[in-house]
């Protein structure tokens, strides 16, 4: 099935040794564009508004038995600040997107089967996915994806934030993009809705919708990384999937790639600028590392090469009209990028040199 061989492909279900911790590499958030799905298992919907209601503090013994589990077998976060781990358990949500929007009633069950998620998520991750979880909101989760290369989101780091409703695992865990008012995929809204079958919110069979004895957080995220964020993001919207590979399908899903891009690029500065809670280390880390693979992809958008290529492939395609617009709104934003970038860089020398002080990963406010 695609969904078992996305798991697959990003090595996820191999054994890791258990105190690995995370790289702290690699870009973006908040995008923008229209349409959406990929064989079947994306698409667009319509969005809508979530309830808010009153907040709900959860049964500390809930998070404790969480959290001792996870400390027990892995350490607390403080064991080595000089690394971004994947995984961390964190305590302030206030930003989160679903901080004022209750637990509900919950059961034994609900929090054993958070707890199972949260060890799969520590065992399991891909070193291109980063989360937080909440010691005293354990419905309550951050993720940052890494743009899968080859494709218009690469080098881009995109934040979601997730909410395990009291029916789960019965029914799928509430997902919010961290969108900035962009649209840079079909399938991510605006309003930060996430259209994926295994989510529900978009139509699916068999294994392709949620099941909750088989479906978990981790496969979520990994299809959020592999189906939604792909090469030819196009072709997620149902009405272009029949113009694949004809001469008008691929010259327009082309001319999405470059929109997706500058959008991406945008993402890189509101990032840069105002990182969510718990990943200010990650952004600053990251951007600092591929700043430079960042604006040679930039540079070599601009002269011609085709969007998601490698730099030295060397592909490049006739400029046209569409192409001139392209590059004059790209080399805008890049200028505007490296500024931020050598803002960035001396952010990271000053974390270099101020580690123990500088590294966020967990908040005790």
């Amino acid at each position: 099935m695609v969904l078992k061989k996305l798991l697959k492909l990003f090595g996820v279900g191999k054994k890791k040794d258990p105190k690995k911790k995370g790289k702290s590499i690699d870009p973006l958030w908040q995008g923008a564009v229209p349409h959406s799905t990929v064989n079947g298992l994306l698409d667009p919907c319509s969005s809508g508004a979530g309830t808010v209601l009153s907040l709900q503090k959860l049964d500390p013994e809930c998070s404790s038995i969480i959290l001792s589990t996870i400390n027990a077998s892995h350490g607390s976060e403080n064991d080595d600040y000089k690394l971004f781990n994947q995984f961390d358990v964190v305590q302030d949500f206030s930003d989160h997107h679903y901080a004022k929007t209750s637990p509900g009633k919950t059961t034994k069950d609900w929090v054993k089967a958070i707890q199972n998620e949260w060890k799969l998520l520590q065992r399991d991750l891909p070193e291109s996915i980063y989360v937080r979880v909440h010691e005293d909101r354990i419905d309550l989760l951050r993720a940052a994806i890494i743009g899968p290369s080859g494709t218009p989101y690469h080098d881009g780091l995109f934040f979601f934030d997730i909410r395990f409703p009291p029916e789960y695992p019965r029914c799928p865990p509430k997902v919010h993009y961290h969108s900035g008012g962009l649209r840079l995929n079909p399938n991510l809204y605006e309003s930060g809705k996430v259209c994926l079958s295994l989510l529900n919110t978009w139509w699916g069979t068999g294994c392709e919708k949620w099941g909750k004895s088989n479906s978990t957080i981790l496969q979520v995220l990994v299809s959020i990384q592999g189906l939604v964020l792909n090469d030819k993001p196009y072709f997620n919207e149902p009405g272009n999937k029949s113009s694949a590979n004809t001469p008008l399908g691929e010259k327009n899903s082309m001319a999405y790639n470059q929109t997706t891009f500058v959008l991406s690029c945008r993402t890189m500065l509101y990032s840069l600028r105002k990182p969510p809670k718990h990943f200010e280390t990650l952004v600053v880390r990251h951007f600092h590392e591929r700043e430079r693979a960042i604006l040679d992809a930039c540079d070599a958008y601009s002269s011609g090469m085709v969007v998601g290529s490698l730099v030295r492939d060397g592909v490049r395609y006739p400029c046209d009209k569409c192409f001139a617009g392209f590059k004059k709104s790209l080399d805008a934003h890049t200028e505007h990028l490296a500024k931020e970038l050598a803002t960035n860089r001396a952010r990271a020398l000053e974390l270099k040199r101020d580690a123990p002080a500088a590294d966020e990963i967990v908040s005790t406010s």
